[in-house]
């Protein structure tokens, strides 16, 4: 399935538009946004999970998975970043699943950091 790096977030997760159908969800790694110079992501944990992350969502039977940046340095260290207060993202990388529980969107899982590294937890959160 595709990953998507252009996405119109909403506002918050229970705004997300998912299929009707009762196994449909979706996946959103929030990262770090780019460096100007090296064109990479500036939070080393970011640009490490990356990498995994992308094999594991271009398998044929993936999920999609939308990235999200969640901005440069200062952004992301303002308490008052929408990532923070909207989405409770407080660590980068946030692998987050959302699905239809009782016809309401809402989160069922989350990795966070160095555990998106684990090849055989990450198959095990994409494909429980």
């Amino acid at each position: 399935m595709p990953v998507l790096e252009t996405f119109a977030v909403p506002a918050s997760a229970n705004l997300l538009e998912l299929p009707d159908n009762p196994d449909a969800s979706i996946f959103i790694a929030f990262v770090s946004g780019k460096d100007l110079n090296t064109k990479l992501p500036w939070c080393p944990d970011v640009r490490a999970a990356l990498p995994h992350l992308t094999t594991a969502f271009t398998a044929e039977d993936a999920p999609t998975l939308v990235i999200v940046e969640v901005g440069k340095i200062p952004e992301w260290r303002d308490p008052k970043n929408a990532y923070r207060t909207n989405w409770a993202v407080n660590n980068i990388p946030t692998l987050a699943r959302y699905q239809r529980v009782n016809g309401v969107v809402s989160e069922t899982g989350r990795l966070v950091e160095g555990q998106i590294l684990d090849k055989d937890g990450l198959r095990k959160f994409i494909w429980p």
